[in-house]
C-alpha cells in the first residue's frame, strides 16, 4: 500500500463514521441508561429551574451541562424538580468531566498575568506557580465549569470522564 492509497483509506473511513455524542450530565445521577428511559416522558423541568441556565435539553429529550458560559452552583433545584426521579439528590456528586488547560492558548502559560479562571472557582482547584503556569488539581475540581466560560482565551476544555 503506498502512502496515498493509506491516507485516503484514512480519511474515507473517518467520514463514514457516526460522531458520538458525549454529553456531561448533571450531577445528580445513577445511571446514563435512566435518561434514555425515563426522560422522553418528560418535558424538561430539569432546564427550566437552573439558576445558572446551564441544563439544556438535547433532541432525544435527555438532558445535558452546556459549560460554556456558566458553571454549576450543586443547588439541588434539578434534582427536587425531576419528577421520574432521574436526578436525585441521594446521588450527587461532582459532575463527570475533567478539565484542561491549553498551555499554548493560556494567557499565564504565556507570561501575561490573568487569573480569570482562579477566581470564580469555587473548590480552590486552580494552582499558580507564583503568578503564572496554572494547574488543575484534579483532586479538588469538583468540574463545576465556572473557569471555562471566564477563560478570555478559551483554554480551559473539558471532556467527559
Amino acid at each position: 500500500m503506498q502512502r496515498r492509497e493509506l491516507f485516503s483509506s484514512l480519511f474515507s473511513s473517518k467520514e463514514k463514521r457516526e460522531p458520538q455524542q458525549q454529553f456531561i450530565r448533571p450531577p445528580y445521577f445513577k445511571d446514563e441508561s435512566s435518561f434514555h428511559n425515563m426522560c422522553q416522558e418528560c418535558d424538561g423541568k430539569c432546564s427550566t429551574v437552573c439558576e445558572e441556565n446551564i441544563i439544556r435539553i438535547h433532541k432525544d429529550k435527555t438532558p445535558y451541562l452546556d459549560l460554556s458560559s456558566n458553571g454549576c452552583t450543586f443547588c439541588d433545584a434539578c434534582a427536587k424538580e425531576c419528577p421520574f426521579e432521574v436526578l436525585t439528590l441521594e446521588e450527587k456528586k461532582d459532575i463527570n468531566a475533567i478539565f484542561e488547560i491549553d498551555m499554548l492558548k493560556c494567557l499565564s502559560w504565556n507570561t501575561t498575568m490573568c487569573f480569570s479562571c482562579k477566581n470564580p472557582c469555587l473548590s480552590h482547584a486552580i494552582e499558580f506557580l507564583g503568578m503564572f503556569r496554572p494547574s488543575i488539581k484534579f483532586d479538588l475540581c469538583t468540574g463545576c465549569g465556572f473557569c471555562v466560560g471566564v477563560c478570555p482565551t478559551q483554554a480551559i476544555h473539558y471532556t467527559k470522564l
